[in-house]
């Protein structure tokens, strides 16, 4: 699985690839997130004050309302500017190095979104047993929409940069094997999505749902040489998810409608969560066909 393309966006991590340091860089990058947290804090108090802010962090974790979502958004930027500062300080990489090149990442963007965005329209009128419920008036919902597009491109970018960008290729200029370079980031993005409290005896169906994600998204960027494909699959996945149809709870501030699971027994979630991963996997293959080298 050494393609051409892979090798070239390896070569900046070989220069510096122990081990060593990406767990150091991986604390740094814990520490700048938690900033990030820290400045969202900080700005909440000087315009809410304190118990305004305490009463926005309660939001923020439920993130049922368009600002409570946008907030949550935008503290993923911690996460990225984190992976990029470890890049640089831990291994002496530019920061366009955890990206490709500029017009082939640009490029596959572009492709991937649209065609996810597309396969996903198409797949949206399949049967699920559940029927979408009303969530945002169409109105409120667009005067949303420009900030929510730029803060999930945010959000999806800085996991981009983080799993792949940065701990995939690190990963894969010390160790050849793709059961590390790929399994190992992949695990670490599905396991930290597992929430029982919200997802219930389905939890780990979500958690295997998110690391085929993960590992679609780690071969595109091996196989492009940019985090390109992968971050346009994973905004237009998102974007259906948190700005069309979202499951009621958690990040469901921003969305047109919403699919009611409350109350409904988890057996009857599941045929929806395969159908998905199978979705993921249909446009995985699409996405890899369409964008791969000349």
């Amino acid at each position: 699985m050494q393609y051409q393309e892979h090798a070239a966006f390896l070569a900046p991590a070989r220069v510096y690839p122990a081990p060593w340091r990406l767990l150091v860089g991986l604390v740094v990058m814990g520490l700048v997130y938690a900033a990030g947290f820290g400045v969202i804090y900080a700005i909440l108090i000087t315009v809410s004050g304190r118990d305004g802010a305490a009463m926005w962090l309660v939001r923020m974790a439920e993130a049922d309302t368009p600002t409570a979502t946008l907030l949550v958004l935008a503290s993923f930027v911690g996460m990225g500017a984190g992976a990029m500062l470890a890049a640089r300080l831990l291994h002496k990489r530019a920061v366009a190095t955890l990206f490709g090149p500029r017009r082939r990442l640009m490029r596959d963007f572009t492709i991937a979104a649209a065609f996810c965005a597309v396969l996903n329209g198409l797949t949206a009128v399949l049967p699920v047993g559940m029927a979408p419920v009303p969530n945002l008036d169409i109105a409120l919902w667009a005067s949303f929409l420009p900030l929510a597009l730029v803060g999930i491109l945010v959000q999806t970018g800085a996991e981009e940069v983080l799993f792949r960008g940065y701990i995939q290729s690190q990963l894969a200029a010390r160790f050849a094997q793709p059961l590390i370079w790929m399994g190992l980031p992949s695990a670490l993005f599905a396991v930290l999505h597992y929430q029982p409290g919200v997802m219930g005896d389905n939890a780990w169906i979500v958690v295997a749902a998110v690391f085929l994600f993960a590992l679609c998204a780690a071969d595109l960027t091996a196989r492009t040489g940019t985090i390109g494909a992968a971050w346009g699959f994973h905004f237009a996945n998102n974007a259906v998810a948190i700005l069309f149809v979202a499951l009621d709870g958690p990040l469901s501030g921003l969305a047109l409608y919403t699919l009611p699971m409350s109350g409904l027994p988890d057996a009857d979630l599941r045929p929806m969560l395969f159908a998905g991963m199978a979705v993921t996997a249909a446009i995985w293959l699409v996405i890899r066909i369409v964008t791969r080298p000349a």
